[in-house]
């Protein structure tokens, strides 16, 4: 049997997922086989495995560090918000339907065989599991029935460790106020707190860490700092929106829609020193980039409508009008054609005009397609022609079929096209190649009329492994780490 601990947040976006990650790769480095696990998960960012299962990217990410294949058991629900009140629900790795809350909130309990049975799974291969947890286990209103933060830990019981977020404020009353709403049984599962994201120095804390636990009765094991690393985030109030611009030789635009969805599809193009990546959402902050990507959707129809009423689509036209690069990935790419159909209703029953600059119309099926692919790029037009030739690898998880009517196909197998200087595609992580973001940067930089005798690119692969390292560097320098084997061991 597997020995688990359990990360729980005092609210969302207190950093659980980097934190998970951090201690999967911590017990991979010690020699232990660890896996991740998170029973219901909510994102719109989505990765596919190699045997077709759609899982949340956060499980990806921590299964990364941890230096193994991501299975689906390991995020057996995932919750991919349509609406405001309604979400896609992906059962094993199959979306099952879409779903308001409330009837999800009824049918969540008969998910639990399906939770345990993965769980089961992960604990006949695995020394470790670290689970996460989701938002806060005080929701009072939610804890009934609940199946992925104090429901979760009993099920498998696990014991808890709970973090908080000091840079948004008030850490001690996000703690202790947790802890206050918790039931007697439930706060004896908590065997220490966390404090992420400080700045500054952990002496001033002090006084305050010393009364946190006289008030709880539970230790605090560390006060982890704030830090910046190149590591995939969940998609909700993700800071990557809100970075500073800094001065690089490509500015690249990426529309931020409302509903944008795997929006890591960028991440290998913002570790590049010489591109500069802005997220757009209205025609003031559009200037005027060298390239625009629109990215996928979880809802193509209603988005497109978005750029079309905020003037964002006219300033994507213009950009092309002025021959320079539109590339548009999954939902983007479907916008980019001539038209979108969705007779069904698998997002929004209806047909809508596209830009118009792909010669591609879309029709969606209630099937979704969900796939790993690698290929090469075709005989690539315009100023992207360094792609020519050249490998890709990623994943295809859509709804919609395209048919390119005329134009040029844009990759060796279907699900790409380009007409003069836009392209499109539904592969996702289409940039991950190292030789993809060199062809990539060589064509732009040369339409500008920069030198492209010499340029070298990260390989996106070897730098997350670095950046995991640095994680675990951080994590073991600031937490109790000997605590936490011993909570471990002691169940």
């Amino acid at each position: 049997m597997a020995k688990c601990i359990m990360i729980q947040g005092t609210m969302s976006n207190v950093g659980k997922s980097i934190l998970v990650g951090g201690l999967c790769r911590i017990f991979k480095q010690d020699g232990y086989r660890v896996a991740p696990f998170k029973s219901q998960n909510m994102a719109l960012n989505s990765f596919i495995t190699k045997d077709g299962f759609e899982m949340g990217r956060a499980q990806v990410m921590q299964a990364e560090a941890a230096g193994i294949e991501p299975r689906v058991c390991m995020n057996p629900i995932l919750l991919k918000p349509t609406s405001d009140v309604g979400s896609q629900v992906i059962l094993n790795g199959k979306a099952i339907g879409t779903m308001k809350a409330v009837e999800y909130y009824k049918k969540k309990t008969s998910f639990i065989p399906y939770i345990m049975e993965a769980y089961q799974q992960l604990e006949k291969d695995y020394d470790i599991i670290v689970i996460e947890g989701a938002g806060s286990p005080a929701e009072i209103n939610l804890k009934k029935d609940d199946i992925v933060n104090m429901g979760m830990a009993k099920l498998v019981d696990a014991p808890v460790l709970l973090v908080g977020d000091i840079d948004r404020g008030g850490v001690f009353a996000q703690i202790a106020g947790t802890i206050l709403l918790l039931e007697e049984e439930e706060k004896r599962r908590i065997k220490g707190t966390l404090i992420n994201k400080f700045r500054g120095d952990v002496s001033i804390l002090e006084p305050g860490l010393r009364m946190l636990e006289e008030k709880t009765k539970i230790p605090v094991l560390g006060v982890t700092p704030y830090f910046h690393l190149d590591i995939d985030e969940e998609d909700s109030l993700s800071e990557r929106f809100y970075k500073k611009n800094h001065p690089a030789l490509l500015d690249i635009a990426v529309i931020r829609l409302p509903r944008i969805s795997n929006f890591t599809d960028m991440a290998p193009l913002e570790a590049s020193e010489f591109i500069e990546i802005r997220y757009v959402q209205s025609a003031g902050e559009f200037g005027n980039p060298d390239v625009v990507i629109v990215p996928g959707s979880k809802n193509t129809i209603q988005d497109l409508l978005w750029m079309r009423e905020n003037g964002l689509e006219a300033k994507v036209l213009q950009h092309a009008a002025n021959s320079k690069v539109v590339f548009g990935i999954c939902g983007g790419y479907q916008m980019l054609g001539e038209e979108i159909s969705d007779p069904t209703g698998s997002e929004q029953k209806g047909t809508i005009k596209g830009m118009n600059l792909l010669p591609i119309k879309t029709i969606f099926h209630e099937e979704k397609r969900q796939i790993q692919v690698q290929g090469k790029f075709g005989n690539v037009q315009g100023i992207l022609h360094a792609l020519s030739g050249v490998k890709f690898s990623g994943y295809e998880i859509h709804m919609g079929r395209t048919n390119r009517y005329g134009g040029t196909p844009l990759l060796d197998l279907d699900g790409g096209a380009q007409s003069n200087n836009v392209y499109g595609s539904y592969i996702h992580g289409i940039f991950d190649e190292p030789e993809v973001v060199k062809g990539f940067l060589q064509g732009v930089l040369k339409s500008k009329g920069y030198s492209i005798d010499s340029i070298s690119v990260k390989d996106w692969r070897a730098y997350k492994e670095e950046q995991y390292d640095k994680l675990a560097d951080i994590i073991r320098a600031s937490v109790d780490m000997k605590e936490i084997y011993k909570i471990l061991e002691e169940g």
